[in-house]
């Protein structure tokens, strides 16, 4: 094949000295009463001895540490109930005391730092000819496996040469706001496509509004529970509709955090073993206006959650799930414009092909039309995509990825017609990127694997990762490409 790789001498790896300070449950509820006690027992000068001791050793590594010990008090104070302890009748420094043995360091980048996307930043202020700011996102993962998704900012020069800037050192957590508002009927329709129809439901969405905010929900759930006698069948639909609930969510960062400090950790029980691979798009809608879309798979050990990020900033997110019966594998990436009045998406819905799907709701997909199939011996066992459908003049740009022999992902290119994606026009016969003698080796031996390219310079621009552990970059001519590409009609 006769496109020329150039691999970027940009490299992205874990760093262990990357850390947040997350809630911590030492055991159950018998030993936290226990540890509280303990703290509640001390006399005061050393609660203000232990707790400045803490703030010395740690303060310099979180930003605000003493608001994270308070946040994790309040977490814990359910645990009051039983030992007859008012705490409120507490002070300030006994609280943060007792929060920071609730609080732990976890180095989110400790063990992988993969899987990349890549979108134009939304300030593109201050930039010479030629050059374009971009944030590239990563599936992080420390311990546990448990992955979140960090960024990095850096500038393509005229050249396309890449500058990251270099990451701060304080990692912060956002802000979560549960106050989604939600629909009666959508909600209830949602629940019927989780095949979740109990009489149950209906008696808790009775005492609902049309719209009713997460509060309101938990509250009629109470209700419901006072009222009803609970059989184990109907727990598990109190707990179905607990769990939709908490897929809908927001978060924001601070103002003053650089993007590079900040991370999304996962927060509700369907992610709660890692948000993973994340494909952002520059979605530009009919009005001209923008907005940065990301799916990822969510994934609580068990199964796993198409689900939705939604921000114009980078420092807002809205959280949403994704619905409908072929969204319920990995691997969905948004086309970053609506096609014919409609939403487009391509997904390998049946784990083993790519598929397109249209809808006029951003968050259902009901209907998959497969438009490629394993073809070659290096993507027999199932291919995918590579991130969001880039826009040329000669159609829809896909990267793709193949697994052949010995479980080895490599990268490859479709190209689908402008007005009708269902059509593919031409795709490459040999990969475009396979792990060479460095890359195969790492945490998954043999895989590079793509959330999402962008083109600048007449270049294609592919961010990488490489054996889920480290990340970096190649560029491909886009003249070569499509030549390639149209050689293979």
């Amino acid at each position: 094949m006769s496109i020329t790789i150039k691999r970027k001498p940009n490299k992205f790896s874990p760093d262990f000295t990357r850390v947040i300070a997350r809630f911590f449950m030492p055991g159950q509820l018998d030993r936290a009463e226990s540890i509280i006690r303990k703290v509640v027992n001390l006399p005061d000068e050393s609660v203000l001895l232990t707790l400045n001791q803490v703030l010395r050793n740690f303060s310099k590594r979180h930003r605000n540490i003493s608001k994270t010990f308070k946040n994790h008090f309040n977490k814990i104070e359910y645990a009051f109930d039983k030992i007859n302890i008012n705490p409120k009748s507490l002070s300030l420094e006994r609280k943060l005391l007792i929060g920071s043995y609730f609080t732990m360091e976890y180095s989110i980048e400790s063990a992988a730092f993969f899987n990349p996307s890549l979108v134009e930043h939304p300030d593109q202020s201050g930039l010479e000819e030629g050059q374009k700011r971009v944030i590239a996102s990563f599936r992080a993962t420390g311990e546990g496996h448990i992955s979140s998704i960090v960024f990095r900012c850096g500038i393509i020069d005229k050249n396309n040469k890449l500058n990251f800037e270099a990451p701060g050192k304080l990692v912060d957590l956002p802000e979560i706001i549960k106050r989604h508002v939600y629909n009666k009927k959508s909600f209830i329709k949602k629940l019927e496509e989780m095949n979740i129809k109990k009489d149950i439901v209906g008696i808790v969405m009775d005492k609902l509004e049309d719209t009713f905010i997460y509060g309101e929900l938990q509250e009629s759930i109470e209700k419901t529970i006072k009222e009803t006698k609970i059989s184990y069948s109907k727990k598990k639909v109190i707990q179905a509709i607990n769990w939709l609930a908490n897929s809908h969510y927001e978060i924001t960062f601070s103002l003053d955090t650089a993007i590079s400090e900040r991370v999304i950790f996962p927060v509700s029980y369907s992610e709660s073993n890692g948000i993973e691979d994340a494909r952002f798009v520059k979605f530009v809608d009919d009005d001209s206006s923008v907005t940065y879309y990301a799916t990822y798979t969510a994934y609580n050990g068990f199964t796993i959650l198409p689900k939705l990020l939604k921000t114009k900033d980078f420092y807002h997110f809205k959280v949403m799930p994704i619905y409908g019966e072929y969204v319920h594998n990995k691997g969905i990436a948004l086309f970053p414009r609506k096609i014919n009045g409609k939403y487009a998406l391509i997904s390998r819905s049946d784990g083993v092909n790519n598929s397109i799907m249209f809808s006029d709701n951003i968050n259902v997909w009901r209907k998959a039309q497969k438009i490629q199939e394993p073809l070659y011996p290096w993507e027999f066992i199932q291919i995918g995509n590579a991130g969001s459908p880039i826009e040329t003049e000669k159609g829809w740009l896909v990267i793709t990825h193949g697994v052949g022999p010995l479980r080895r992902y490599c990268l490859g290119a479709a190209l689908l017609d402008l007005k009708n994606p269902t059509k593919l026009i031409a795709r490459l016969k040999d990969p475009l990127l396979t792990p060479n003698d460095v890359e195969r080796e790492g945490y998954v031996p043999n895989v590079v694997y793509s959330c999402g390219s962008i083109i600048h310079n007449n270049e294609l621009i592919i961010p990488y990762g490489i054996s889920d552990f480290a990340s970096t970059f190649a560029t491909f001519s886009m003249d070569e490409l499509l030549d390639e590409l149209l050689n293979n009609q």
